[in-house]
């Protein structure tokens, strides 16, 4: 095809969650006209689908300031930035606006399903940095489009792809075929028809992180509810029970995230939860009664559960990126540079130096995998390191490296990784906003 001059050309910015929206409000800033692909049907669509989460970060923590100016005008105001949204909140009083303000350049239903050089495959060298991106779309109405890029951001996050019950990264032997019970999310106990499927049976919860607080406290107190009698948790840890199984505790620098952890301590000391420890997950069976028996890598079999949460964290889906030159670490598959700054085994959120497109860079000039996706599977990810790292991104696209290699972010002292909180529980003091937190469940 007769390509366009490549300036001419749109950044095609892939999700129009958190850091994609801002990545399309910072291109607006800096004059390079973006446009947004979202799978979903609305803006902020994977985070509607943890509406019921609370997020450990404030509304002040959460909003991008250029987005913020960008929404001004049309009456916006930021929500008490000492507050705590939940998901549902941050969709609908945040990025559902700023998706409407930035009006065509988003659109919706429409699914990138592949990206590479225009005419070139990723084995061919010859003026392969004269090309345009290619970018294969699929609309909801089944129609399929190709659209040129002179730059690609990939912001898709990693929701769509959470990691499997199984202890070696791969799915347990039959994890597929016994998917009618196995739920891979926090699920939202408040909702009738979900509350129904988890009242008064044995559910068990695999994982060690906040989400596997949340749901443990979220069995808990249904075990302790009138409609929630015979409600039993257990809790499968890989490991063994330490003094940092549970968090920081009162000790925590964030209250909400100590009472999480302490909620958690509760639900097993109060016999609602029975853990299981040092159990690496090998295969899940079907009793005669259609309960499922996880039996571990060490031969052990555990008794039935009609229900199992998976909350083993998630991965990127590279699968639509596969025909570009990515340097990804082979253990994260974050950037190659940006790796070893977020290492889960050496970092949390708080310990993160902020970074941006130098970090970001990959052999593949002009692509950027940003936000969620950027970390890879590490699980440390916060909403302002996202905002910066759109910020250094577009920068460079517009050519402003002085810009681009400014750091103008001062990250917390103490950072949140994970997301779900007790701020529904009355008895729990809330932070005052000092401290940081990520965004997710």
């Amino acid at each position: 095809m007769n390509a366009p001059a490549t300036t001419e050309l749109p950044v095609v910015v892939i999700g129009a969650g958190p850091a994609g929206l801002a990545a399309a409000v910072h291109l607006v800033d800096q004059g390079i006209e973006p446009l947004v692909l979202e799978a979903g049907r609305t803006a902020g669509a994977a985070v509607r689908e943890w509406s019921h989460v609370r997020l450990f970060s404030t509304w002040g923590e959460v909003v991008d300031p250029a987005a913020e100016k960008l929404l001004a005008p049309t009456g916006w105001t930021r929500p008490d930035p000492a507050t705590y949204p939940s998901g549902g909140d941050w969709a609908d009083r945040y990025l559902q606006p700023l998706a409407d303000v930035l009006g065509d350049r988003v659109r919706l239903g429409a699914a990138v399903t592949g990206v590479s050089r225009s005419g070139r495959d990723r084995i061919v060298d010859a003026e392969r940095e004269r090309q345009p991106f290619v970018v294969h779309v699929a609309h909801a109405d089944g129609r399929e489009e190709r659209i040129l890029a002179r730059a690609v951001i990939d912001a898709s996050g990693t929701w769509a792809t959470p990691s499997p019950a199984g202890g070696s990264g791969l799915p347990a032997l039959g994890e597929k075929a016994a998917a009618d019970r196995i739920g891979y999310r926090v699920p939202d106990l408040k909702d009738p028809a979900v509350r129904a499927r988890y009242a008064g049976r044995r559910t068990a919860v695999i994982g060690s992180g906040a989400s596997a607080f949340t749901a443990l406290a979220d069995l808990a107190d249904l075990a302790g509810s009138g409609d929630g009698e015979g409600t039993k948790g257990v809790w499968i840890l890989r490991r063994g029970i330490s003094g940092s199984t549970f968090g920081g505790g009162e000790a925590d620098q964030l209250p909400a995230r100590g009472a999480l952890g302490l909620a958690a301590k509760a639900a097993v000391d109060e016999g609602h939860v029975d853990a299981v420890t040092g159990f690496r997950t090998e295969s899940i069976e079907r009793d005669a009664d259609g309960r499922l028996i996880l039996v571990g890598e060490d031969g052990r079999r555990l008794d039935a559960v009609d229900e199992v949460i998976v909350l083993t964290g998630f991965r990127p889906d590279l699968s639509f990126v596969d025909e570009l030159r990515l340097g990804l670490d082979e253990r994260l598959h974050a950037p190659v540079a940006l790796a070893p700054l977020i290492d889960p085994n050496q970092h949390s959120c708080g310990t993160v130096y902020p970074h941006g497109h130098r970090e970001l860079s990959h052999p593949e000039q002009g692509v950027y995998l940003v936000g969620m996706k950027s970390y890879g599977r590490a699980p440390t990810f916060l909403a302002m390191t996202g905002y910066e790292q759109v910020r250094s991104v577009a920068a460079a696209i517009a050519g402003d490296l002085d810009s681009a290699d400014r750091v103008e972010l001062t990250l917390p002292e103490t950072g949140v990784c994970g997301g779900a909180g007790l701020f529904d529980t009355p008895d729990v003091q809330q932070p005052d906003g000092d401290g940081g937190g990520c965004c997710g469940s």
